[in-house]
């Protein structure tokens, strides 16, 4: 076990932008020695780059230093920043600076280490780790903690798979964020309000390391492997159609996922309107596809289209021949109230097909959510007889368009910003 000592560094005093960090640190610890960590909070990083700004409205400063809200309740907003961190505010702070003024994140945090690291080994002649850190809320967890930002010479992370245990079990999942942990220790006696931004951590010298190293970056979560990705604000619009995917087959428990949530829908009379065939075997979706690619056909020249204009209708429906996965949501209208006359019986109807497109929305999101792509195709709704034919479907069921379901071949483009007002009435 490792026996830790974790000191404060006393009297840097006020940080003003162009201050050399390195050498006030160096001047108030003069006893570092090779292996320690040198842990600096980002607020005094930032002040002495100069990331002291002019804000009468923090918002706005928020705005500029994020790259998209992942989260909101009332005026918090938790959103990712420019480095990839996900956190409260960007991390702009309007704390320990002057009125009207706010402190921005560094640019480049581990630059920023680096930097410091080297300024110290020139001054000392030591070879110490340098952290840079900032305070993190965490989901499902009360308080706050601090946490690297930025590293130089430190092994971020360390990676226990395939390590054996006491009891002879290998660890399949365990990677250490020494970072983190380094950086929370080091805030216990540096603290909030006692106006001391530096602490030396001295004790984990096998953590410290000859070069700088990959840096903070190592411990931000790769998107394709977050599970939490998405906030509550993102998961709704930032479900885009998408109609080209990679080869990569679709996990049958992801779908029955997405499933699961589109029958939460509200439907009328207590009912579950919904049913979802999932077209797993080749035979039926080629059955299914060229079957209505025959209708429409027909009918286009039917109505007068030459052949080329036909062939390139039909090619619209290359989503569905080209997904991983395809789902044929139908509609199964059994509590329906039987009114004997027109205008109830029609809203009895509209009644239904509304709860079929809450169904399918909630399918799309879900989808979404699971990090699958997904475009819904109407074009079973044209031909429902044909649909549940090559399907071999109830004659209740009705077939409401087709779901393309895979992974995005690229990601969807930007989407355009809708004035709201333009789809709202006061009354």
């Amino acid at each position: 076990m490792t026996d830790l000592d974790v000191r404060p560094v006393h009297g840097l005093g006020e940080i003003r932008a162009g201050d050399d960090l390195a050498a006030l640190i160096a001047a108030k610890a003069p006893d570092l020695r090779d292996g320690d960590i040198v842990v600096v909070t980002s607020k005094v990083v930032s002040k002495a780059e100069g990331r002291t700004v002019q804000a009468a409205d923090r918002e706005a400063a928020i705005d500029a230093e994020s790259v998209r809200l992942v989260a909101q309740r009332g005026t918090t907003r938790i959103v990712e920043t420019r480095h990839g961190l996900v956190m409260a505010a960007a991390g702009v702070d309007a704390s320990n600076t002057p009125q009207g003024t706010v402190v921005l994140l560094p640019i480049e945090p581990d630059a920023s280490a680096r930097a410091i690291r080297a300024g110290l080994a020139r001054g000392l002649g030591v070879d110490v780790a340098v952290v840079v850190s900032d305070t993190f809320g965490r989901p499902w967890r009360a308080g706050l903690v601090d946490v690297a930002i930025g590293v130089a010479g430190l092994t971020a992370l360390d990676d226990h798979r395939g390590r054996v245990d006491g009891f002879g079990h290998t660890l399949e999942q365990t990677v250490v964020a020494i970072a983190d942990e380094v950086a929370a220790a080091a805030d216990l006696v540096k603290g909030k309000l006692s106006g001391v931004p530096v602490a030396i951590v001295r004790g984990l010298g096998a953590y410290v390391t000859a070069a700088d190293g990959a840096g903070a970056r190592a411990l931000v979560r790769a998107a394709a492997e977050d599970m939490f990705r998405h906030g509550h604000r993102e998961v709704v619009p930032g479900r885009r159609t998408i109609r080209s995917f990679t080869a990569a087959p679709v996990d049958r428990a992801a779908l029955l996922r997405a499933v699961a949530v589109a029958v939460t829908a509200p439907a009328p009379h207590h009912t579950t309107p919904w049913r979802f065939v999932l077209v797993e075997s080749p035979q039926a979706r080629t059955r299914l596809l060229d079957a209505m690619a025959a209708r429409w056909a027909a009918d286009l020249a039917r109505d007068g289209f030459a052949p080329d204009a036909i062939d390139r209708r039909l090619r619209r429906g290359d989503v569905l021949r080209g997904a991983p996965a395809l789902v044929v949501p139908c509609l199964v209208a059994d509590g329906a109230h039987d009114y004997p006359d027109v205008a109830r019986a029609t809203a009895e109807r509209e009644m239904f097909l509304v709860a079929m497109g809450a169904g399918v929305e909630n399918l799309l999101v879900a989808l979404f959510a699971e990090g699958l792509a997904s475009a819904w195709v109407s074009s079973t709704i044209f031909c429902k007889d044909v649909a549940r034919d090559a399907l071999q479907l109830p004659e209740q069921w009705e077939p409401m368009g087709a779901v393309a379901v895979g992974y995005a071949a690229a990601p969807a483009p930007a989407r355009a910003a809708r004035d709201v007002e333009g789809f709202v009435a006061f009354r």
